[in-house]
This record gives C-alpha cells, sequence and structure tokens, in this order.
C-alpha cells in the first residue's frame, strides 16, 4: 500500500511533523503559494507539495489555482474529530484520577 492510500484520515495526516508544521504554518497565515510555503522547510518543492496533497486529501487543506500557482489555505474543521478524541479521553483521565485520589485519602 503507498503512502497516498494509507494516509486517508484526518490522524494520520497529523502523525507526520512535516505536516503538523504546515498545519501550523497555514494557521497563522491566511493562505500561501507553494513557493512561500517551501522557503519554511528544508526540502524540495516536490516533497512539500506531497505533504500538502496527503492534508489536502484528509481535508484540512484547500487549494485553488491562482493564474500559475496554487495557493494554500487552512480548513481547521477536520481537526474537531481529534479535539473530541482528546476531549472523551482527558474526561476518562480525570474520572480515573479523582477515583484514585479518593482512594488515597480513604487509606489515609
Amino acid at each position: 500500500m503507498n503512502e497516498k492510500n494509507s494516509v486517508t484520515d484526518v490522524y494520520g495526516a497529523v502523525a507526520d511533523p512535516t505536516r503538523r508544521k504546515l498545519i501550523r504554518l497555514l494557521a497563522d497565515i491566511d493562505e500561501l503559494p507553494l513557493h512561500e510555503i517551501t522557503v519554511h522547510f528544508q526540502m524540495g518543492r516536490t516533497a512539500v507539495s506531497k505533504h500538502l496533497s496527503i492534508l489536502k486529501e484528509a481535508g484540512l487543506v484547500n487549494a485553488r489555482r491562482v493564474g500559475r500557482e496554487t495557493r494554500y489555505r487552512l480548513n481547521a474543521e477536520p481537526l474537531k474529530e481529534i479535539q473530541d478524541w482528546v476531549t472523551f479521553y482527558e474526561g476518562f483521565w480525570k474520572d480515573r484520577f479523582a477515583k484514585l485520589n479518593k482512594l488515597l485519602e480513604e487509606e489515609l
């Protein structure tokens, strides 16, 4: 299975540090063309473009053509899925720690 087929969800897309950096960059700036994005990375334009394609496939990035260049913009909506997942486990751990705290207080 190649990488394009294996990374189709938001979790797989954000698993890579380069893609997280791309998300952060696009969150700070409304929209950027590929050549302006590439200067922020120690890799070539083709590699950056591949990472952007994966983010686009996961719905995290929108692309639009302006003349001869493609401009990229963050679509943060799919990140809500991750937020919801983390929120569930925050509650899970808070509950577990509250039970542990209660147990420890009973032991004293």
